[in-house]
């Protein structure tokens, strides 16, 4: 029996709460420890996250493993799945957050963490996010990015796979536990 909580019948179910009202974001961005980790941090404790799972998307094999996604042999990413209050913070917001928190310009990678698993990616749930994040993504590159291309794929989400239960807010669990060196808030452009 697997621990993880995904509905195999629906592909884009997960155990993630979304209110009425509330919208859904999934990005990758490298180890998803991390990604957690800071938007939590940043938009948590009523600044408009309303939940977070990290999980899995973007490849072929359904209910994938740690394992097997870490292998590269699955082609998915390890990703994060929010629920945020666009009352409180936007799509817009959680982008430019996005940007600016990993390394986008590196291809497959992360600092020291490399493969496809930890993809610069964003996967849109309507065509208005897509449109959204493809204007995001061209004024970082030129206001933010203008020296380095940006690597981020926009593509639209088609499965979503909750990581197995240990993984759900791991570094709350073990805050010594590790954290990719590209996880950090970036606030002046890359020149």
């Amino acid at each position: 029996m697997s621990t993880r909580s995904s509905a195999a019948s629906n592909p884009l179910s997960s155990t993630l709460k979304v209110p009425e009202g509330a919208e859904v974001a999934t990005l990758a961005a490298g180890c998803f420890w991390g990604v957690e980790h800071m938007y939590r941090k940043h938009f948590g404790s009523g600044r408009g996250l309303i939940d977070c799972r990290v999980g899995y998307t973007g490849g072929a094999v359904d209910l994938p493993t740690y394992r097997e996604v870490c292998s590269g042999s699955t082609g998915h990413a390890e990703a994060i799945q929010i629920s945020f209050d666009p009352t409180i913070v936007n799509y817009e917001t959680l982008l430019d957050f996005f940007f600016r928190m990993h390394d986008p310009t590196t291809q497959d990678r992360q600092g020291p963490d490399r493969g496809s698993q930890y993809r610069s990616a964003i996967f849109t749930h309507n065509q208005q996010q897509f449109d959204l994040a493809t204007q995001v993504k061209e004024r970082m590159q030129t206001q933010f990015y203008p020296k380095n291309p940006i690597a981020t794929k926009i593509v639209p989400i088609h499965t979503w796979w909750d990581a197995e239960v240990y993984h759900q807010l791991y570094l709350e669990k073990n805050p010594s536990g590790y954290e990719c060196p590209s996880h950090f808030l970036r606030t002046k452009p890359m020149v």
